[in-house]
């Protein structure tokens, strides 16, 4: 979809809708709402008399104008309580009004900027999050239907309308922002959403090779012996049970060369299909067992958000990438791992593999010299008993660094939450033929999980976001729809502008 910003009247604009809102409690509207209220001759103020428009969150109300002015449609969105109002209510109405429109067949639309007005937000900070939504709430994932749907139509054009001239430059550098986020954020949702046979690590390479090539950025593909030379036992381990061969990938961005030490790291997990191995897993949802990998293509999607708005910050995203199968050669319970830290690991749970690829992840992004890792992976279970899919568990070594990770999602919408790393969870991840095992039981499994990965980070600030309940939506709402989410792709680049601002 096209999107652009026109100085003008939003009442004299020849399109298929304009778009407005509404707080809840408002009785009489105002600004561009008020405008278009006075060229229909009252007729919004008669719904919200009649209590037809109430300016509830997410309400979307349409008009048709039946030509007293030139738009054939108004649409009077809700932006609900004043006092809860932010750029991510403004992300989740335009997703859920573009459906609407999408729905009803119009294929032209023009919206003011949300909440720039009494709502007191930043026209820029107004204008990204409506790209945003707009773009995001409109995805959809149909590439393997034999027949297309698609005829053309739907919404194709949305033109921001604002009155002052001289915001327009602003409004148009925020849109565009808006939509490298939403783009890259749609990229990992199409990786995610693909069916493992059509993302394999192979496939996941040569996505990350072609952001590469696009974006001017490092590209770095490990295959087998090269992993074999640097001793990733982990990786190896869990990849011994599959016809695929792995691939361990390293994509580069050098935005402060000068001072190589200004950087940051990127982990992501990428298991592109996890039967659980030997320990296999039950039948009942393992084709869901394709979204693995959802922390390797976040962060390789952030990858090409940062290439294109370039912060000053170097930044590396590596990712582990197999499938973990229960072939012939597949690692057992009880078999014993080298990784490349020099640490041993007992395998308890070949279906913990997680965790294996991503020691020797984060043992290579240290070798590397990176002073901040923060590595996504769709880790436990436990951390959807724990959270749900409304947050993402964040674990730490270093609340600098999580300070700053946590206010890099609020400002995406994507919500962020601590859970503790007392010493004494390290008890469950005991062995008595290794190091350490790859899992600690029951209880309290995603932080066993995160003090397994703590063993190969020593002092480096680090923080462990796991995204198993956040990765995925079963529903529709706002600008996330039913699939894969794309979290945390707009976190990221958010985290990569934070500090490469200081």
């Amino acid at each position: 979809m096209e999107i652009k910003a026109v100085s003008g009247d939003i009442t004299q604009l020849d399109t298929g809708a304009v778009v407005v809102n509404l707080f809840d409690g408002v009785k009489t509207p105002s600004g561009a709402t008020g405008a278009v209220d006075r060229a229909l001759d009252g007729a919004i103020s008669r719904l919200i008399s009649d209590g037809e428009i109430e300016g509830k969150k997410g309400e979307v109300t349409i008009i048709h104008t039946l030509g007293k002015i030139p738009p054939a449609r108004v649409v009077v969105i809700g932006l609900g309580k004043q006092k809860d109002f932010s750029a991510e209510v403004v992300r989740q109405v335009m997703g859920t009004t573009c459906r609407r429109l999408r729905r009803v067949g119009i294929e032209n639309a023009a919206t003011i900027l949300h909440g720039a007005g009494i709502g007191d937000l930043d026209i820029a900070e107004s204008a990204q999050a409506v790209a945003e939504g707009a773009l995001l709430g409109l995805y959809t994932f149909k590439r393997h239907f034999s027949k297309s749907d698609d005829d053309g139509k739907g919404l194709n054009e949305l033109t921001v309308v604002e009155m002052d001239d001289s915001k327009l430059s602003a409004i148009e550098s925020a849109l565009e922002k808006g939509k490298i986020y939403a783009e890259a954020t749609i990229l990992a949702r199409d990786m995610v959403n693909e069916p493992s046979n059509y993302m394999t690590p192979t496939d996941i390479s040569e996505i990350a090779q072609q952001i590469a090539d696009e974006h001017g950025l490092e590209a770095i593909i490990l295959d087998s012996p090269q992993m074999e030379e640097l001793g990733m036992g982990g990786l190896l381990g869990v990849a011994r049970g599959s016809a695929e061969p792995p691939k361990f990938i390293v994509l580069r961005y050098k935005g402060d060369v000068a001072n190589p030490g200004n950087n940051l790291g990127l982990v992501g997990k990428g298991i592109t299909f996890d039967t659980g191995g030997i320990s296999l897993k039950g039948a009942a949802g393992m084709g869901e067992m394709k979204s693995d990998m959802a922390g390797a293509a976040s962060v390789i999607s952030a990858m090409k958000a940062i290439a294109q708005i370039k912060p000053k910050l170097n930044v590396t995203a590596i990712a582990a990438a197999t499938e973990n199968m229960p072939g012939g050669s597949a690692m057992k319970p009880g078999d014993v791992l080298h990784t490349m830290s020099g640490k041993t690991v007992e395998v308890e749970n070949t279906d913990a593999e997680g965790r294996l690829i991503l020691a020797d992840a984060l043992a290579y992004a240290r070798q590397e010299g990176l002073v901040r890792l923060v590595d996504v992976a769709t880790l436990t279970g436990a951390i959807i008993t724990t959270l749900g899919d409304i947050c993402t568990g964040a674990f730490t070594n270093n609340h600098e660094l999580l300070d700053s990770v946590i206010q890099a999602g609020g400002a995406s919408g994507e919500r962020i939450w601590q859970l503790p790393m007392y010493e004494e969870y390290k008890e469950q991840n005991k062995s008595q033929v290794a190091d350490v095992k790859n899992t600690g039981g029951r209880k309290a499994g995603s932080i066993a999980a995160a003090q397994f990965l703590a063993e190969f980070i020593d002092d480096t600030p680090w923080v462990h976001l796991d995204i198993a309940g956040t990765s995925m939506s079963d529903k529709e709402s706002g600008y996330q729809i039913k699939g894969a989410t794309g979290v945390p792709v707009r976190s990221l680049v958010n985290l990569a502008m934070a500090l490469a601002e200081g």
